[in-house]
C-alpha cells in the first residue's frame, strides 16, 4: 500500500483544469483516515443478475489485513444501489452515509496483524450505460435474436457503481471469486479461471463462479453475459504454455473466428517489447460486448464490430491503422500498462494510456518493420490538443482526465525513445518496467525516476514539459553568415533536451537550450529535423 502526499477535502465545489469537484470527489480520490488503516487482501461478490427487471441482489465479503488501530472502514457503493446491511461475525454493524461513501461502525477491536473479514449486503437497479464505456454503468442490451446482452463498464466512474468496494486505486485486492447467477439459458464471463458453474433448478439459473489468482484493480472487474460462443487456444509464449478463451455470440461466432486471429499476433509483438503476459495464472480471454471495449484484466472487452481499425477508420490516416483491429491491440495492451502496472491516482492516466497508446505503434513495429510504427505514430498527432496538462490534480475523483494521455503521451515517448538513439536498450527499457512493477501500483514520479535511473539520463525537465505543461516544444532557429542558430521556446526556462536534425545524408545532434546557441555545420535553407520527435519549429528570418 503506498499513499499521496496531496489530502484535499473539499467543502465546497472546486474547478480545476476545467472540471468541477466536490466534497464527493474527495472522498472518492482520497486516501482517507477510512481507508489507510487496512490492507485489502480478498474479495467474494455474489451477485444474481435479474435482466428482466434491470436489478441485481448481491453481496461482498470483504477481507482485509489491519493496519493501524481504527474502528471506521469507508466503503464506497454508488445511488441508486442501497446496502441493506453489514455483518462481521454475526453481527450487524451500523452504518453512516455521506453520498456514496459509507463508513462502517466496527464492534469488534481491529488488532493490528490481524486479519478480519466483514459482508456488505446490496440491492438495486444500478446505473444504466449511457454511452459505454466512456458513460458506464450496466449494458441491459439484447442480441439480434432477442437474447439478453449484458455487460459492465466503470473506468473512472468506479467499480462502486455496480458493487461496494474500496473504490480507490491504490489498494488492489490480491485474489477475487465472482459468483454470478444468472438465467439458465444465458452465459457469464468474467476475470480469471471458470471455477465451475452451479445449476439451480428451482430458480431456473445457473451461477459461474470466476476466480482471479492476481491483483486486480476495481474497474478492472467485469461481467459479461449473453448467448456465448467459446473456443480456445495454447499460446505457446515466454512463461510457457498460456491458455487463451474466446467468447462470442452465437450469431457473431463466424466473424469472430476471423479478427480474434489478432490476439496471438498481439502476444508476439507485446512479449518481445514488454516481457511476458503478466497473467499466465488466469489466462486470457477476448469477450464480445455490446460496447466498444475495455481492458478488463484477463477478460478483455471487444465491440468493434468486426471491423479493421476503429470501427473501420483508421486514426492514424496513414493506412497503417487498418493493418489491426484497434479494439484488440490496444485493451490488450493495457494488460501490461492498467493492469500489471497500475496508477494510484487518476491524475496519472498517463500511464496506463500513454504506453497503450505507443503499444499501437510498437505491435506495427515488430510486424511490418520499424517506419510502419513510426509514420503510424506521426499520423496520430493530429488528434493533439495541447490544451491540458497530461497529469492532473492528485486527491480528487480525476475523471475528465485529457485526451492527450491518448496520442500526445505515445508521441512523448518515441520522442525519448529517439533521444535514446538504441533500440534494444528501449527495448530493455520497457521490459524492464513490467519486472520493476510487476503486479503493483504506482504514480508518475516513481515511472519517471526509474526511467531516468534507467537510461542514465537527466530527464526531469522533459518529464515537466510533456507532462506538466500543455504547450508542445518549439526550436526557433535562423541562419546568420551562414551560421545557424537555435534555441528552445514555449518551453518552461530550464527545458533543454537534444535532438537530431539532417546534415548531408545523416543526422547531427544539436542540444538546445533556451538560451541562443550556434551550429556551424549548416550554412542555410529549412531546418530539417528527426520527425519523430514531437516539436514544432519556428524559423524566425
Amino acid at each position: 500500500m503506498r499513499r499521496f502526499l496531496l489530502f484535499i477535502f473539499l467543502l465546497t465545489p472546486l474547478t480545476i483544469f476545467g472540471q468541477v469537484f466536490t466534497e464527493q470527489d474527495t472522498l472518492r480520490g482520497t486516501i482517507t483516515e477510512e481507508r489507510a488503516w487496512w490492507d485489502l487482501s480478498y474479495y467474494h461478490l455474489k451477485l444474481e443478475i435479474l435482466p428482466d427487471e434491470k436489478k441485481i441482489i448481491g453481496s461482498n465479503v470483504i477481507q482485509y489485513k489491519v493496519l493501524s488501530a481504527n474502528q471506521c472502514m469507508q466503503i464506497d457503493l454508488q445511488n441508486p444501489l442501497k446496502i441493506t446491511k453489514v455483518v462481521q461475525n454475526g453481527k450487524r454493524l451500523e452504518i453512516e452515509s455521506k453520498g456514496n461513501a459509507h463508513f462502517i461502525k466496527l464492534k469488534e477491536t481491529q488488532k493490528v496483524g490481524d486479519l478480519n473479514e466483514l459482508e456488505v449486503f446490496y440491492e438495486g437497479k444500478p446505473r444504466e450505460a449511457v454511452r459505454a464505456p466512456w458513460d458506464g454503468g450496466f449494458s441491459w442490451q439484447k442480441d439480434q435474436s432477442g437474447n439478453h446482452f449484458i455487460a459492465t463498464s466503470c473506468q473512472g466512474l468506479g467499480a462502486s457503481i455496480w458493487w461496494p468496494c474500496k473504490d480507490h486505486m491504490y489498494d488492489e485486492v490480491d485474489s477475487m471469486l465472482m459468483s454470478i447467477e444468472v438465467p439458465e439459458d444465458l452465459t457469464d464471463v468474467s476475470n480469471g479461471r471458470l471455477r465451475g458453474v452451479e445449476s439451480n433448478p428451482d430458480k431456473q439459473t445457473k451461477t459461474y463462479h470466476w476466480f482471479v489468482n492476481n491483483p486486480i484493480n476495481n474497474y478492472g472487474v467485469n461481467v459479461n453475459i449473453g448467448k456465448y460462443s467459446n473456443w480456445k487456444e495454447i499460446y505457446n509464449g515466454e512463461k510457457g504454455n498460456l491458455d487463451i478463451s474466446y467468447w462470442a455470440l452465437e450469431e457473431d461466432e463466424e466473424k469472430a473466428r476471423v479478427h480474434y486471429q489478432d490476439v496471438p499476433r498481439m502476444l508476439d509483438a507485446f512479449e518481445h517489447w514488454f516481457g511476458p503476459y503478466p497473467f499466465y495464472e488466469d489466462g486470457y480471454k477476448l469477450v464480445q460486448v455490446p460496447y466498444l471495449g475495455m481492458e478488463h484484466q484477463s477478460s478483455i472487452t471487444y465491440g468493434n464490430q468486426f471491423k479493421k481499425g476503429y470501427l473501420g477508420r483508421d486514426l492514424s490516416g496513414t493506412g497503417w491503422g487498418l493493418k489491426f483491429d484497434f479494439i484488440i491491440i490496444h485493451e490488450s495492451g493495457h494488460e501490461w500498462f492498467a493492469n500489471n502496472i497500475t496508477h494510484q491516482d487518476l491524475a496519472d492516466m498517463w500511464i496506463h494510456e500513454s504506453f497503450t497508446n505507443y503499444s499501437e505503434s510498437l505491435y506495427l513495429d515488430y510486424h511490418f518493420g520499424k517506419e510502419a510504427g513510426q509514420e503510424y505514430l506521426r499520423g496520430t498527432r493530429i488528434g493533439i490538443e495541447n490544451m491540458k496538462p497530461m497529469i492532473g490534480p492528485y486527491g480528487v475523483n480525476y475523471d475528465e482526465y485529457p485526451g492527450d494521455v491518448y496520442n500526445k503521451g505515445g508521441n512523448m515517448l518515441n520522442t525519448l525513445r529517439s533521444i535514446v538513439n538504441n533500440d534494444e536498450k528501449w527495448r530493455g527499457l520497457l521490459r524492464s518496467l513490467g519486472e520493476e512493477f510487476y503486479h503493483k501500483t504506482t504514480n508518475s514520479q516513481e515511472i519517471e525516476a526509474y526511467i531516468s535511473k534507467y537510461l542514465d539520463l537527466h530527464l526531469q525537465d522533459f518529464f515537466d514539459q510533456y507532462l506538466r505543461d500543455p504547450r508542445v516544444p518549439v526550436l526557433e532557429y535562423f541562419f546568420n553568415e551562414d551560421v545557424l542558430f537555435y534555441r528552445w521556446s514555449n518551453v518552461h526556462e530550464s527545458f533543454k533536451m537534444p535532438i537530431d536534425i539532417k546534415v548531408g545524408n545523416g543526422f547531427e545532434r544539436l542540444k538546445p537550450k533556451t538560451q541562443w546557441l550556434k551550429f556551424e555545420g549548416i550554412t542555410s535553407g529549412e531546418l530539417e529535423l528527426d520527425p519523430n520527435y514531437y516539436v514544432a519549429t519556428m524559423k524566425l528570418f
